[in-house]
C-alpha cells in the first residue's frame, strides 16, 4: 500500500494499536504491520515524530522499560489519547460511509 495512504490515518492508527497496553517503537511498527496483514508497512522516521508529537499533545505518555536486555522507551494511552482515539473511530467511520457512497453508488 502506498505511504500516502496512511497520511492523515496515522494518529488513529497510532493510539489503536496502543490501546491493549504499552509498546516500544518497533512493537508498535509490528503491530500496525501485523494487524494490516502486512499492507502497512511503517517506518521508525514516520513513528518517532509521530508518537512525540502525540506525547506532546497529552494523549500518550512515555518511560523506560527494560525488554529483554535493552531499554526501550514504551509509549501508552492517557485518558485523554482513549477519547482521541474514539473520535478517530468515530471520524474514520463517517470517511468510508462517504467513500462507499461514491464508490459504489445503490
Amino acid at each position: 500500500m502506498r505511504a500516502d495512504a496512511v497520511r492523515g490515518h496515522l494518529d488513529g492508527l497510532l493510539l489503536a494499536v496502543l490501546e491493549p497496553g504499552p509498546l516500544h517503537g518497533y512493537a508498535i511498527i509490528a503491530a500496525v504491520q501485523q494487524r494490516s496483514a502486512g499492507a502497512l508497512e511503517l517506518r521508525t522516521g514516520t513513528i518517532y515524530p509521530a508518537l512525540n508529537r502525540l506525547e506532546r499533545l497529552g494523549l500518550l505518555r512515555s518511560g523506560w522499560q527494560s525488554v529483554g536486555e535493552r531499554r526501550r522507551r514504551c509509549y501508552e494511552l492517557t485518558d485523554a489519547g482513549r477519547r482521541g482515539l474514539a473520535a478517530e473511530r468515530s471520524g474514520w467511520a463517517e470517511f468510508t460511509t462517504a467513500i462507499g457512497s461514491v464508490l459504489n453508488p445503490s
